[in-house]
């Protein structure tokens, strides 16, 4: 509810304290006297598009703050917490514009944008007039409104919805990745086998090398070590120091002594000439080599290079890449094979999705009955018994709302084409039109404060009189601000204030002024009688507040 408004030099008002009550609320004044700028200030605090010379002349700036009240649970709730601000009982909206053009905006003494302001002021305020846009002429909205008639469920439709979406986004995205495998299947399974076939093994190339370097180096020397080993062997040194030693030793047996040292030495010399000739046996097979290894270990080191350069990489990295080729071949069969089951989830999904969008669409069409008998017995007492109001289903693309798409159309006359509200009907039809659907669609306790700017123009007599009492029924269960030059609706407010204009030393200034009951009964015996307020007004004003 809208507790209190406050004005500061704002186009006409150099100072304006209101202090609104729930219920009705009645706001009236001669033509000029700026009722329509005390919406235009209400409107510029709650962030919406207006109009843009605001800052009363001679100001340095104009200032609106407007204070609700909130219940639990309000809708406003939501845009707080996106915006970071506690949410309490009493909610305080802010907002100054320099005579330059700058506005800045506060929302309980925290700087916001005027997007949030616009977002709150979306969930406290409704205006309801003639060129009202934001509300019932928005065939937009028109669903939400219908849907709230019928009291429809929609948390289970939004549920299937989304869970529709979550499998198909899962499966689009498995044919994708399908896709992009597909482009490249011929290739990974090539590249894939070629390196499962070859196998390469971290530290392979330098193993690989270092053998084939020592065999290479064992073919340059292999001459060299046969020939110093036949050098060495029987048929040459070995074998001559053996002949030598027994041909001392023959005789030595003759003379005695003078060959002990000789032979002494020759076999110390014979010792290491074994192991000389071991250690050189040694290495000989140590260096031996198959000419046939040689190749092979050739072939395999080129091969594992080339490998590497066809794969850009290094070739100890090889075992890596062989594993993500696996890899991406794995990824190929499991989504050839894990799509069936997505697209059975999919379907699953899908008839869950339509059996709820049906019986949603089945209940909006009862609801639209409804809603057609509830608007044409509140349009009869509006003297617009030939119109014809109709809720129009058809249907649109499916959404987390169901497969339905709804607009409220009139045909003003019967036998003429039915069309959307704003185009088909007139100004004081279309008037008629929003309070008839705003009370068919009413519930009780509105989270709204509903503005109806002159709703009732064009209309008088019973027919003003009926709209005052729609007005005073929406009254009973939500604040009602109205705009109106009509004494029957004037008479049916709970709470009645008198806009005025005023020039004082050259100055024009407007004022809104609470009315007492005596005030009041002046107030609608003017509006009754005209700049001359007779005897006559009098009595038909208190009859009016009377009845």
């Amino acid at each position: 509810m809208l507790r209190t408004l406050e004005i500061r030099d704002m186009v006409l008002i150099e100072r304006l304290d209101l202090a609104f009550q729930p219920g009705l609320n009645v706001l009236t004044g001669e033509t000029g006297a700026g009722k329509s700028i005390l919406l235009d200030c209400l409107g510029f605090v709650l962030g919406w598009r207006g109009r843009a010379d605001l800052v009363r002349a001679g100001a340095a700036q104009g200032e609106v703050a407007a204070v609700f009240d909130l219940p639990d649970g309000h809708p406003v709730g939501a845009v707080l917490t996106d915006a970071g601000i506690e949410t309490g009982g009493e909610l305080i909206l802010r907002r100054v514009v320099t005579a330059d053009g700058r506005r800045t905006g506060w929302v309980n003494d925290r700087r916001v944008t005027a997007e949030v302001l616009r977002d709150l002021g979306d969930r406290l305020v409704e205006l309801h007039g003639q060129h009202d846009d934001r509300g019932l002429l928005n065939a937009r909205g028109h669903r939400l409104l219908l849907d709230a008639f019928a009291d429809l469920p929609l948390l289970p439709l939004r549920t299937a919805w989304a869970r529709l979406s979550e499998v198909q986004r899962a499966l689009d995205e498995a044919q994708a990745n399908e896709a992009r495998l597909r482009a490249d299947e011929e290739y990974l399974r090539h590249a894939g086998a070629e390196l499962a076939a070859f196998a390469p093994v971290a530290g392979e190339e330098e193993a690989l090398d270092a053998r084939r370097r020592a065999m290479q180096a064992g073919a340059r020397v292999s001459e060299d070590l046969g020939r110093a080993a036949q050098a060495l062997g029987s048929d040459g040194a070995e074998g001559l120091m053996i002949d030598a030693t027994r041909w001392l030793e023959g005789a030595a047996a003759k003379v005695e002594g003078p060959l002990d040292a000789p032979l002494a030495a020759l076999s110390r010399a014979l010792t290491e000439l074994g192991e000389a000739t071991q250690g050189l046996d040694a290495a000989i097979e140590a260096l031996a080599f198959d000419p046939a290894e040689l190749e092979r270990v050739e072939e395999r080191l080129f091969a594992l290079r080339a490998l590497a350069r066809k794969h850009g990489v290094a070739a100890d990295d090889l075992p890596e890449t062989a594993a993500r080729f696996a890899e991406r071949l794995a990824a190929l069969d499991t989504a050839l094979g894990g799509q069936k089951g997505l697209k059975a989830a999919v379907s699953e999904a899908r008839a869950g999705y339509d059996r709820l969008a049906a019986e949603a669409r089945a209940a909006r069409q009862k609801a639209a009955g409804r809603l057609d008998k509830a608007i044409a017995a509140e349009l009869a007492p509006l003297k617009m018994e030939r119109a014809h109001f109709q809720t129009v289903l058809s249907p649109t693309d499916p959404g987390p709302d169901g497969i339905d798409m709804v607009e409220f159309t009139v045909a003003t006359n019967p036998g003429a084409p039915a069309g959307a509200l704003n185009r088909i009907a007139s100004g004081g039809e279309l008037s008629r039109f929003l309070l008839a659907l705003k009370v068919a669609l009413a519930r009780g306790g509105e989270a709204v404060t509903m503005i109806f700017d002159e709703i009732d123009r064009g209309v008088g007599g019973a027919t003003a009189d009926a709209v005052g009492r729609r007005l005073e029924r929406l009254a009973e269960s939500a604040q009602i601000l109205v705009v109106t030059h009509s004494p029957q609706v004037a008479a049916r407010g709970a709470h009645h204030w008198r806009v005025e204009k005023r020039v004082t030393g050259g100055e024009t200034r407007s004022t809104v002024v609470p009315l007492s009951s005596e005030a009041r009964l002046d107030e609608v015996a003017r509006m009754l009688a005209g700049e001359t307020v007779t005897e006559a007004a009098r009595a038909a004003a208190k009859a009016l507040l009377s009845a």
